[in-house]
């Protein structure tokens, strides 16, 4: 009988740190650690990532900025053989050939032939994405883009031009009938590089508030 009194006392013993450590409620000193933040503002969580204000990682959204587009016309700076030399230029440094018999230079109206800008099916539709306006109800399988630019310089007097840059977007399909190119209606981004360019050959500078091109 004393060997069970005595065994009896000494649980008893051994369980009381733990009954008092569970009166407390909750580790203060563990959730210290897991939420070390400062800041304990209403809606800032301070260092704790899950969830509120402070949650530390966004990924730098909010922070990339759309370049507005170049206006289109734009008044540019030159004579206008200048300008349409310039335009011929371009053309062939970015692998397109100018249409010489859609072409009217006495009238200030360059043409290409079309470019085509991106082959294979992988990556056809989302490139064409770029430069037309592909909804989503008119996608199809796409395996190339081309455009046609057509730009036109009409001079203001001895010394500026306005310029004017269309292009013409066409996306293919390959099908049991054979190839199909459709024409889609630009983004407009076709446009606003080639006149990016354009600037830069003409006066030696990036239009204002953009960089210069890539190469």
């Amino acid at each position: 009988m004393l060997r069970i009194i005595t065994g009896l006392l000494l649980l008893l013993a051994c369980s009381l740190p733990v009954l008092a450590q569970a009166a407390k409620g909750v580790d203060k000193q563990n959730v210290r650690v897991r939420d070390s933040g400062t800041d304990r503002t209403p809606g800032n969580n301070g260092n704790k990532t899950d969830t509120g204000a402070g949650r530390g990682f966004d990924f730098g959204r909010g922070r990339t900025r759309e370049t507005p587009p170049l206006a289109n016309p734009y008044r540019l700076t030159g004579r206008r053989d200048v300008i349409i030399k310039a335009v011929q230029d371009l053309m062939r440094d970015r692998k397109m050939v100018v249409d010489e018999g859609a072409s009217r230079f006495a009238d200030g109206i360059v043409v290409s032939q079309p470019f085509t800008f991106t082959k294979g099916a992988v990556v056809s539709e989302a490139e064409l994405s770029r430069y037309a306006e592909v909804t989503t109800s008119d996608s199809r399988a796409w395996t190339r883009g081309r455009y046609t630019l057509t730009v036109e310089i009409q001079p203001i007097d001895g010394n500026a031009a306005n310029v004017s840059v269309n292009a013409k977007v066409e996306g293919r399909t390959d099908g049991a009938t054979g190839a199909e190119w459709t024409t889609l209606r630009s983004s407009g981004l076709a446009e606003d590089e080639f006149l990016d360019g354009l600037i830069v050959a003409v006066t030696g500078a990036a239009a204002p508030g953009r960089p210069l091109p890539q190469p």
